[in-house]
């Protein structure tokens, strides 16, 4: 589908392996190059099979830190606390969908040798049993390092490109995002 100049087509493969990893315990951390569609994928290609298979709206936790909306969960304790708010029913799946995560991680903790509080913040929510958590970032090369640092064997790195032409022409259209 063509709108002006752009044309979206879906990511099947990368959708699937977002699918085939639902529940395994483990972050789920897309990574990419800028403008791949990390965020398309995550906020608007894969709610759709959470919604097909019956997840209610206020069990999909969706937070974009690089909306001004969001800012305040920049701080990796208020974004927890947030989150933990929002989970109501231990019994019940939650789907935590975190959009560019490099907001929550201060310049500071960059240059230091510990890890980011962040982290600290994704782990706690993998100890909440019924929580599904997956995030991206814009630091990707950061992101996919940390997946096998850091969470030692607690992240599932999704590693998306951009499309290729073999993709376009094969690739199914869906509709614009309305943000």
């Amino acid at each position: 589908m063509a709108i002006g100049d752009l044309t979206l087509i879906s990511r099947d493969k990368y959708l699937n392996d977002l699918i085939v990893r639902m529940g395994n315990g483990m972050v789920k951390v897309v990574t990419g190059a800028r403008r791949c569609g990390k965020t398309f994928l995550l906020f608007e290609l894969f709610e759709k099979p959470l919604r097909a298979q019956g997840v209610d709206d206020d069990h999909i936790i969706e937070i974009a830190l690089d909306d001004l909306m969001y800012a305040r969960y920049r701080d990796p304790l208020s974004l927890y606390d947030y989150v933990k708010s929002r989970i109501v029913n231990r019994s019940e799946p939650y789907y935590v969908l975190l959009d560019e995560v490099q907001y929550a991680i201060s310049d500071k903790e960059l240059r230091s040798d510990e890890p980011p509080q962040l982290y600290g913040v994704l782990n706690g929510l993998l100890r909440m049993r019924n929580v599904d958590v997956y995030v991206t970032g814009g630091n990707s090369k950061m992101l996919s390092t940390d997946v096998m640092t850091q969470f030692r064997g607690r992240g599932d790195e999704i590693r998306v490109s951009v499309a290729g032409v073999g993709e376009g022409r094969a690739g199914e259209s869906v509709a614009a995002p309305h943000r």
